[in-house]
Formats: structure tokens, sequence, C-alpha cells
């Protein structure tokens, strides 16, 4: 079996939007690497022993003096390194050139012109004479090159847009090769892992799914597992992995927490215990959730109980069954990664997702998370190998908290009953006019405040109802569906007519960012 991590990258977040994307596309090329805040410990560094650094971009102003650095101990290591947008800014400060405020910032699509050959982007243009269609987003840009360096692309806005030391293989590229606006990208950083860093592409679905079915093996031995099982895609390919590798040792438990779409529970029963002959057991806690939630508003603080009850109810049926010393999850790497979960433990907070930031340090089942390095494309992909059905695989995210999260503020019952009602009519309106698969994630939100409406006659005081529908290629970035007005329309008056507590229906317009796809 082919190591997946003999050859990696280390990428270095300035807290751009687009730093997950960077480690997206490197793995995609079929190299392994991992992604940590740009003041990661030096040790760790040298441990991690990458083949290559790369910086990203970022929202700070490097020509002030508090602003982000690299760690000095990359430029020790006798590695190459590319910098992105502010990590090329900070990559020419730190070497002894010089930045300030661009003539005129750039932002959106730019032509760069290729110049000075230079190993990472000679031969590489869209149309010829050198020229490349990229994305810039900076205000900031390099005035003096490093001694050492020299030019490798420019714009007519941006005299020095890339730069090169090609003796050391350090190089800065002032647009976004990460992002599919920059059509080149991919073949510019493939130039940069394959080439010039000399990595091998090891990190292939086939070789991940070897090596985690075997880790698997080595970790839990004679042991039984028990797996939380919510029938979306990470647990569902948790639950494969964990069958080929320990077979009857596994114990599925679904919990019914009553924050389920409508009818969810009998679905999942449906495809793993009786469909896939997986071992599952149903657990209907739905009271117990409601009352941990009972008086909470903070979404951070719903998500943190919904992780705990969920321990709880864990614990307690692996008390009923024998040797149960192992609890797996389907925790992903953007689970990690949002929940600031990275060993330098300072990545900033978006939201805690409930299998991570809600876990007790007083848990007693050693914690298994063989997918908690993927992406959720990579998941997909190992999903498909193992045999998963596509209309598991292709659905919707839903987000672990469940409903709880699509219902602002307090947590009720009857909340969440009226909202699956809604939910249920949007999602199959998509079905029926052929729209589901043209949005990436649509689902609806409850909001507690209440409208007039008007029913026959009658004065209607109810509340209202959301709806929110994305296009995304990696959940990191979303604009809003232009979902047709009369689905819309249609879809609206469903709710209004067959919910009594619903009097108003809105279209949720916002991309991400500013906004994230759920409402909490």
């Amino acid at each position: 079996m082919n190591n997946v991590h003999l050859n990696k990258i280390l990428i270095l977040d300035f807290g751009s939007q687009y730093t997950q994307l960077i480690a997206r596309r490197v793995r995609e090329i079929g190299v392994y690497c991992e992604l940590y805040r740009y003041d990661i410990n030096s040790d760790f560094i040298k441990k991690f022993n990458p083949k290559g650094v790369i910086l990203s971009g970022g929202p700070d102003t490097v020509t002030f003096d508090n602003s982000a650095r690299a760690p000095n101990i990359i430029f020790d290591l006798n590695i190459p390194i590319l910098g992105i947008c502010y990590g090329m800014q900070t990559m020419a400060i730190q070497l002894g050139g010089h930045a300030t405020s661009a003539n005129k910032h750039e932002y959106g699509f730019a032509k760069v012109r290729s110049c000075n050959y230079s190993p990472l982007l000679n031969g590489i243009n869209d149309g010829g004479n050198d020229l490349l269609d990229v994305w810039m987003s900076h205000g900031i840009e390099v005035k003096r090159l490093p001694d050492g360096f020299k030019l490798i692309a420019s714009t007519d806005n941006c005299n020095i847009a890339g730069f090169a030391d090609i003796n050391k293989h350090y190089y800065g590229l002032q647009f976004h090769p990460e992002v599919t606006h920059t059509k080149q990208g991919k073949h510019i950083l493939e130039r940069f892992v394959n080439d010039i860093c000399q990595c091998k592409k090891n990190w292939t679905t086939d070789n991940i799914i070897t090596k985690l079915v075997k880790d698997l093996k080595n970790q839990i031995g004679s042991a039984n597992v028990l797996l939380g099982l919510s029938g979306g895609v990470d647990s569902s390919v948790v639950a494969v992995l964990l069958q080929q590798a320990v077979g009857k040792q596994l114990t599925c438990v679904f919990v019914d927490n009553g924050l389920l779409r409508l009818n969810e529970g009998n679905k999942v029963m449906q495809n793993f215990a009786k469909n896939m002959n997986v071992k599952v057991i149903r657990v209907n806690a739905q009271e117990k959730f409601y009352n941990a939630l009972s008086n909470e508003d903070k979404p951070e603080a719903k998500r943190k109980i919904i992780g705990h009850t969920f321990i709880e109810v864990f614990e307690e049926e692996a008390k009923k069954l024998n040797n149960i010393q192992f609890l797996a999850q389907g925790t992903i790497y953007p689970d990690v990664i949002e929940s600031a979960g990275t060993k330098s433990n300072k990545t900033k907070v978006i939201k805690s997702h409930h299998n991570v930031g809600g876990l007790p340090d007083s848990l007693q089942l050693t914690l298994v998370e063989p997918i908690k390095e993927l992406f959720k494309d990579e998941v997909r992909k190992i999903g498909t190998i193992l045999g998963i059905p596509t209309h598991m695989l292709h659905c919707h995210p839903f987000p672990g908290p469940g409903l709880s999260i699509r219902i602002l503020g307090q947590v009720k019952q009857e909340y969440a009953d009226i909202l699956r009602q809604a939910d249920t009519i949007f999602i199959d309106e998509l079905y029926k006019n052929d729209l589901y698969n043209t949005v990436n994630q649509a689902f609806a939100v409850f909001l507690p405040i209440k409208s007039v409406g008007v029913t026959g006659d009658t004065r209607r005081y109810e509340y209202v109802i959301a709806l929110r529908a994305v296009e995304t290629i990696d959940f990191m970035t979303a604009r809003w569906a232009r979902l047709p007005y009369n689905f819309l329309d249609l879809v609206s008056n469903r709710i209004i007519n067959e919910i009594s507590r619903i009097s108003r229906v809105v279209y949720d317009i916002s991309s991400k960012p500013p906004a994230t796809i759920e409402w909490e």
C-alpha cells in the first residue's frame, strides 16, 4: 500500500475565505495536505516535515506593524514555498522586499502576463500570448522584490503580480489560483506541488480506503465499537468502513432526538437495518433532548447541548452491550477546522459542530473518527466505491444538531413540528419540479415571530417560515439559488394553506460570505 501521508503539503492560514479551497485543490491533485493557522508552533512544523509550504491569503493589512507574519522556521527548512495574495506580501516583507497600498485596488477578474521564464508559470496560459485569466482580491501590492527574486507575472494595474527565487524554490502570486475563476489555477498548483515540491500522487480514493480500513482494524482490535448513525453521508460512510474493518464488532445507534425531518427515522432504519444488513439500535430520545434544550436560545449553547446529550445517550446504550470501548463518529475535516479543532487551537470559531465542540471531558469511550481528515467530496468518492446508494450520498446536507439550529432561538416541539411540515413541502416540490439537483442545499427555517395574514375573511396572526436554497461547489462559499418565481409562489401558497400556524413565507437571498448557509 502506498503511504498516503509520505508526501505532504503544509498550508498556513492567514484567514482567507478561500483557504480551505487551497487544501481541496491540493488533495484533488492527489497529494495530502493539512491546514493550520499561520502561528502554529515551530516544533510542530518541523515534526510535520512537509515537502512544501503554501501561505494563504488573508484580510490583514501587511503594512501594519502588528500584522500577521509567517513563522521564520519555514525559511530555514530548505523546502519550496508558495505565497498567495497576503502570503506573497508577507513573504516579500519578511525576506527584505517592500509592500504598500496599491494605486488601484483589484477585486475580481484580471489578465495576468507571465514573464521571465519560471518553472511555476512557463507555458501555462489562456489562449496564448502568456496571458492568464485570474481572480484578484487585494488593495496592497509588492513594490520592491527581495534580493534574489525576479518578476514572473504582472497586470496593467499591478506591476509585481508574481515573483520567484528559483534557486530557493520560493514563489509568490498576487492572484488566487485556488478559485475556479482562475482558469489555469489547478494547473499552476500542480506545477508547484508535483513538479517543484516533487510530491507523488499517493492521495487516491483506493489508497485512502485501504489505509482507513487497516487503521480501524489496528485501533479497535477485538473490542466492540458503537457508531452514532445519523443516516447522513458522513456517518453512513463510517458505518460501511467499520463493517469492512471489524464486522460484527460494530453496533450502530440511531438516536431519534425529535429534531429530524419528517419520517427520517423510519428511512434510516429501512436503509441500514434492512437494506445494508448493518446492526442498528433505534433510541427514541425526543423528550430528553427537548428537556435539555429548554429555555436555551443561543446557537453555540444549543450545539454543545446537543453534543453532550448525544454522548449521554451513546454511553447509556454502551452500558447495555458487551465490551464497548469505542465510540465512532462521522466527523470530517471542515467540522474540525470550523470548530477551532486544529492542533494550534487558535483558529477563529465560526460555529461549533456538535460532535466536535460538544464532547465532554468525562467521555468514557475512546473516540474513533476515521474520516476526520477528509473533505465532503472525498467522503462521497469513498462512499461511491464502497457501494453506498447514490441517493444517500448526494442528498442535501443535514446538520448534526438537526432542526435545533433551523429554529431560531428557543427550541420547542411545537416549533419543530411546524418546521418539519414546511420543510417537507419545500423539498417535495423541489423534487416534483426537477429542481432538487440544481441546488446544493435547501431547507426551511422557523422564525419565532408572528406576522398578520388573512385567510378567507379571517385575520391570521401566526409564525413566519424562511426558505433557503444555495448553489456551491465546496460549501465554504455559496450564492443564493435563483429559483423560479412561479416555483417559490407555489411553495409559499402550499405552506400557508396547509400549515395553519404559518402566516408568511420569505426567501433568503444572502450569500456566503457574509452570511453562513445555516441560520445558526
